[in-house]
């Protein structure tokens, strides 16, 4: 580790944070009586903290993110050169990166067209529940203007995105919530809520179900993640994309996907939609689209939905009246190009489905060893263990329980996450997602980690 002396006085820079910051996700009491872990410098998938110790980066900045790893020069350098040269102009306008990774983006997504830039994944969200609304009001005459959402499944941080929150204990305490919001069962088959053969087929008839209730001619579109994150790393059983795609068709419903985790790699592929064979109209993306190097959200659309929205001057509302102030900033497309060279070169999504296969088996093996894992899902560099305190009942492990495995981790020197929060009652996942270039070492390190927290933890 190389700290930057010109700092000087790390001391102060904690006591600083711990006086003015106010954290995500972090309930300051506890920082009455400890120092918050504030980070200096990250290397690949290594971090130091402000007292020297090394930590290994199992999620890929706490919420993966930098799919790419840490100190990339390269981009690092892309960007600086970019806002030198042009840092700013608001999205009427164009730039040149924002035109070369619209670009580059939809050689990547067959089908797909367009692509509206803004900050963050509840952003990107955002635009397209607008999107769905005024095309509503274009095309509809106004009905079509719900929007499905599945359990268990998250959007977003905002009011509008929380509205579609699958996550209870996340939208607790910031409604009301806006009407035209319609929640779908989840398609977790571990913990299954039919007794049928083909689990993934009757998931997706549970939303025909839903559409018939509210009325086809009110339904605008379903927002769905490709794999389940924060819910609890949720693959979906065989035969639900295909179907959920075919109801859409059916009842002219635009399907949405959120790619906003699974996105740039995460899964093996460019992105989780492409391994069921779908086609989206919407698909939302932000997280790994520069990994973490610079502020970007991407909405991107087939050319049918942006159709929707080219008019003449007959009709001055009929545009996407829409704006986001740094959607404008030329250092988020910069940065995502530079983050996609590196994907390509170095055969990062070749890398990530090898290396997610061995977290899949290391994890299954862990499965052998102790009773408390009740079922290892995932897909690519993004995997999870649901604990349980029986196999049997399939009862769920306390959540402090999990959350003292996530701290034993932490003790050995590696960052691993877990489901907290979100679930009343099953917030009992862990969740890897390292990033892209983890070697074999590091996932061995990484499962090692989990197998001696679990003996000490759990027994």
């Amino acid at each position: 580790m190389s700290l930057d002396h010109s700092l000087n006085d790390l001391s102060h820079v904690v006591a600083a944070d711990r006086a003015h910051v106010w954290h995500h996700l972090s309930q300051h009491k506890q920082y009455e009586t400890a120092d918050p872990r504030v980070f200096v410098e990250g290397k690949g998938m290594r971090l130091w903290d402000t007292t020297g110790r090394e930590y290994l980066d199992a999620v890929s900045g706490g919420v993966w993110t930098v799919n790419v790893g840490y100190g990339r020069e390269s981009i690092a350098n892309a960007v600086r050169d970019q806002l030198v040269k042009l840092n700013y102009y608001a999205g009427a306008a164009g730039n040149v990166p924002a035109a070369l990774f619209a670009e580059k983006l939809i050689a990547k997504m067959p089908g797909m067209s367009r692509v509206y830039y803004s900050n963050s994944g509840s952003e990107a969200n955002e635009k397209a529940y607008k999107m769905v609304r005024q095309i509503a009001q274009r095309q509809h005459g106004g009905r079509k203007w719900k929007i499905l959402y599945r359990d268990r499944d998250y959007h977003g941080t905002t009011i509008g995105t929380l509205a579609t929150s699958g996550q209870d204990q996340r939208a607790a305490q910031y409604g009301p919530y806006p009407d035209g919001f319609v929640r779908v069962p989840h398609c977790l088959e571990y913990r299954k809520q039919w007794d049928v053969e083909n689990y993934g087929e009757r998931a997706a008839d549970a939303i025909e179900e839903v559409i018939l209730r509210e009325g086809p001619d009110t339904v605008g579109a379903i927002v769905l993640e490709p794999i389940t994150a924060g819910g609890g790393v949720i693959v979906p059983p065989e035969g639900y994309w295909p179907r959920v795609q075919e109801i859409c068709r059916k009842y002219d419903i635009l399907l949405h996907i959120d790619e906003v985790v699974c996105g740039l790699g995460r899964t093996g592929t460019w992105f989780g939609y492409q391994h069921y064979g779908i086609q989206p109209d919407i698909v939302t993306m932000a997280k790994g689209v520069a990994s973490g190097y610079a502020a970007i959200s991407c909405t991107v659309t087939t050319e049918a939905v942006f159709a929707m929205f080219k008019d003449d001057a007959s009709d001055p509302m009929g545009y996407f009246r829409d704006i986001s102030t740094f959607g404008g900033c030329t250092a988020g497309p910069v940065a995502a190009l530079e983050n996609m060279r590196i994907i390509e070169d170095e055969g990062l999504l070749e890398n990530t489905a090898a290396m997610g296969e061995r977290v899949l088996a290391n994890l299954r093996a862990l499965q052998e060893r102790h009773a408390v894992i009740g079922e290892v899902r995932g897909k690519g560099l993004f995997c999870g263990a649901e604990l349980v305190a029986d196999r049997a009942t399939k009862e769920a492990l306390d959540e402090k329980r999990v959350q003292a495995v996530v701290a034993e981790c932490l003790a050995q020197g590696v960052i691993i996450g877990a489901t907290n929060r979100s679930l009343p009652g099953l917030n009992n996942t862990l969740c890897l997602s390292p990033a892209l270039i983890a070697t074999e070492a590091d996932i061995d390190r990484i499962t090692d980690a989990i197998d001696g927290a679990l003996a000490k933890v759990v027994g």
